[in-house]
């Protein structure tokens, strides 16, 4: 099984990134997928939820209406688009699924 993520980077406030997760070793569409995030000292943090189907999604309350799961059943891929990004949204974002994780990719939102 691999997670593999890339899209991360510097990024201005207000700017967008878009997040993307490829996976193999498992049936992908046939299971949710996670993005969580993470900065030093603090628990990982559950960034969006998306089903196996792709039609429910959930969010973090304090990013709902900026951030948007989506995936591609067709090329085993979950993204993260990522909207209107602030300093405080800097972390390492990790992709999740078949109870294994990605490397994971850096995101820095800063001037």
């Amino acid at each position: 099984v691999q997670l593999v993520e890339s899209g991360g980077g510097l990024v201005q406030p207000g700017g967008s990134l878009r997040l993307t997760c490829v996976a193999s070793g498992f049936r992908f569409s046939r299971y949710y997928m996670n993005w969580y995030r993470q900065t030093p000292g603090k628990e990982r943090e559950l960034v969006a939820v998306i089903n196996s189907a792709g039609d429910y999604t959930n969010y973090a309350d304090s990013l709902k209406g900026r951030f948007t799961i989506s995936r591609d059943n067709s090329k085993n891929t979950v993204y993260l688009q990522m909207d209107s990004l602030k300093p405080e949204d800097t972390a390492v974002y990790y992709c999740n699924g078949f109870n294994h994780w990605g490397q994971g990719t850096q995101v820095t939102v800063s001037s």
